[in-house]
């Protein structure tokens, strides 16, 4: 289905992490704990009705933390916000998806449903496939390839009734990887966006050690209380690492690294990203780069264009 329009929100500094969950479950105290933005927190549902923004400085990043309207079964048509508050998910680096414990399970099912109604696919990478459709002529033909075995429904005549659904006669399918039908109808859509997921359990206090040990070890996830102020600052390392962000810091001929203000970019940029980062002719003028930190063999060492960095290289 469509997906509307977002709040109008200004990107500000370097990600941006979408807070999203059922009205009440406590992201606007979140989000004036973390940042120093005071969203207006009340224990009756419905308190937050726009989009509201604030920055978390971590590890000399800025996160921008954007707190969305509370969501309702329902919001992928549209009930109370629920296309503006998905629209403006979509934009974002990371959603953090924010649980009561006491009926996480419950509420993660019902918004995970409403996210993947909309083609966002929660810590999932793009199917490992190649779909080039091509434009009809007299000699249509779809040309499948699969280099696996395949075991989730998928076959050559399965691809090509699919495709005839969509009207495409004429197509090269090369399958690399064991994939379902609803992942292939994914690639044929073209209009998915797969997002890192990480799942918030808000307060602890409700619930018994047990069941807090056992959310705890739920891949993606990290509990904590901010009645009790509890486990925050662990919150804060998860949506880090979900980020998947490294610090890249530059120094200039002679001078000391500037090591207050990085280069924040996705894990595995190359030099390339870099140079275009600081400045978009670079690149035409580019020799070489010299590197400091782990992805180097040695202090100094010259590397090309396209060197991988690590987190803290300079």
């Amino acid at each position: 289905g469509g997906v509307g329009d977002g709040f109008d929100v200004r990107k500000s500094g370097d990600v941006r992490c979408a807070l999203v969950g059922f009205p009440s479950v406590g992201k606007s105290s979140f989000l004036s704990r973390v940042t120093e933005t005071k969203s207006e927190a009340a224990n009756y549902e419905f308190t937050t009705l726009t989009c509201i923004p604030g920055k978390l400085v971590h590890k000399g990043t800025e996160i921008q933390i954007l707190d969305l309207p509370g969501i309702i079964e329902g919001a992928a048509e549209g009930k109370g916000r629920g296309r503006q508050v998905i629209s403006t998910a979509r934009t974002a680096d990371l959603v953090i998806i924010m649980l009561d414990a006491a009926s996480g399970e419950a509420q993660r099912r019902k918004i995970e449903y409403e996210l993947e109604s909309v083609g966002i696919r929660l810590n999932m990478r793009p199917p490992n496939i190649t779909f080039k459709k091509k434009p009809s002529c007299t000699s249509n033909i779809v040309n499948y390839t699969s280099t696996i075995k395949l075991n989730n429904g998928l076959s050559d005549t399965m691809v090509k009734e699919i495709l005839k659904d969509y009207k495409i006669f004429n197509a090269d399918v090369i399958i690399r990887e064991d994939i379902t039908v609803d992942e292939f109808i994914d690639v044929i859509e073209g209009n998915r966006r797969y997002m890192p997921c990480l799942y918030l359990y808000n307060k602890l206090d409700t619930i018994t050690m047990e069941e807090m040990n056992r959310l705890s070890q739920i891949p993606h996830s990290v509990v904590c209380s901010l009645k009790w102020d509890l486990n925050i600052e662990e919150v804060i390392e998860e949506i880090w690492e979900h980020l998947n962000m490294i610090r890249i810091f530059t120094k200039k001929h002679g001078a000391r690294p500037d090591f207050v203000k990085p280069f924040v970019v996705k894990r595995n940029a190359d030099v390339e990203h870099i140079c275009n980062r600081i400045h978009q002719d670079l690149k035409t003028k580019f020799k070489y780069a010299l590197i400091w930190g782990t992805s180097a063999k040695y202090n100094g060492q010259r590397a090309g264009i396209s060197h991988v960095l690590e987190d803290e290289d300079v």
